[in-house]
């Protein structure tokens, strides 16, 4: 599973299970996501790997830049999600 920062992810476990998270950064710690709402920017949550689906999806640093950007970004492709699955 090849993560870059911007992939956009969903949690498979843990508290934030089902949703929809972008990638900040990579170490070898762990993934480190955030949502801009439970998980601002400024405070990302360290996750495992193993933890995360990877999405097609892939957001741009403007998009990842402030938290109103990511929950709007984020708030998109869950909606087309939803969409498609429909």
């Amino acid at each position: 599973m090849e993560l870059i920062k911007g992939s956009v992810v969903i949690s498979k476990a843990g508290r934030d299970k089902g949703y929809f998270l972008a990638v900040k950064d990579i170490t070898d710690e762990g993934v480190f996501v955030c949502d801009g709402k439970e998980r601002p920017v400024e405070r990302p949550k360290k996750k495992n790997p193993l933890h995360l689906a990877k999405t097609r999806y892939v957001l741009t640093e403007e998009e990842t830049a402030t938290n109103r950007s990511l929950k709007k970004a984020l708030k998109n492709i869950s909606c087309s999600e939803e969409s498609e699955v429909k």
